[in-house]
């Protein structure tokens, strides 16, 4: 009896010697945490700030075609040009801009999951080259934009254009924010836009009306223009982009 009982003992310590091991073992201090995570950083290739900007807001993102009679044919309408739209409301509402869609006889937009559909102009700011186009259908998984305020904006800020350049897209570019409060005066001279953001992402003929996005996804800019002293029409470097606060007020929408 005295043998079992002492054989029992003995498994009862090695039992607590072995569980107060483990429990050793299995509690984690702060340097296995911050090795862990180093660890982690070193393997793993995370997403890019620009990729998950673009990503934020990709599917927000329309194609704006607009098409006039053909001269040759006035029951055939041809392709008079190509720009972006992003999608600001819920029901579908696409803020672009005004020259995109000035004069075209038709406006046709595509989604981000292939869909297109006719769309009309709603209301049109022409001295702030703006306008909003109502489409005639919608995906049903359309969620639209997250708009953001150009007021946190300092120069150096990294920002992305997502847009249709020469109708091929949607392409992303990203750069930063090259300077504030810009003015530019259109090609022929007639207009002047004021309070743009100067930004250096890629933007060429067919950006025009797509968002200009911060690091959070946030829409903070409608891409409007770029400067390019040549007949060109290409970018060298320097585009610009109406606040989105401007934008909204200019249209008519309530404030963001």
């Amino acid at each position: 009896m005295a043998v079992f009982l002492f054989g029992v003992l003995v498994s009862l310590l090695c039992v607590g010697v072995f569980s107060n091991a483990f429990e050793k073992q299995q509690t984690l201090t702060q340097k296995d945490i911050d090795a862990a995570v180093l660890h982690t950083l070193q393997s793993k290739e995370l997403p890019s700030p620009s990729s998950k900007a673009a990503a934020a807001v990709q599917g927000a993102v329309v194609r704006v075609l607009a098409f006039a009679a053909d001269p040759k044919n006035k029951n055939t309408d041809i392709e008079s040009g190509v720009g972006t739209g992003v999608v600001i409301k819920d029901d579908g509402t696409i803020l672009t801009n005004f020259h995109v869609v000035a004069g075209a006889k038709k406006l046709r937009v595509t989604f981000f999951d292939g869909t297109e559909t006719d769309a009309f102009v709603v209301s049109v700011q022409a001295d702030k080259d703006l306008a909003v186009l109502k489409p005639q259908k919608i995906p049903d998984d359309l969620e639209a934009a997250i708009l953001g305020s150009s007021q946190q904006l300092v120069p150096g800020d990294l920002v992305v254009a997502v847009g249709f350049p020469y109708g091929i897209g949607p392409s992303v570019s990203s750069g930063v924010v090259s300077g504030l409060n810009r003015h530019f005066k259109s090609p022929d001279g007639q207009q002047m836009l004021t309070g743009l953001i100067q930004f250096d992402a890629a933007a060429n003929p067919g950006n025009s009306g797509g968002p200009l996005v911060n690091t959070s996804g946030e829409v903070v800019g409608i891409v409007t223009a770029i400067l390019n002293p040549t007949s060109a029409r290409t970018f060298i470097g320097i585009g610009f982009a109406t606040t989105i606060e401007s934008a909204g007020s200019a249209v008519g929408l309530p404030p963001f």
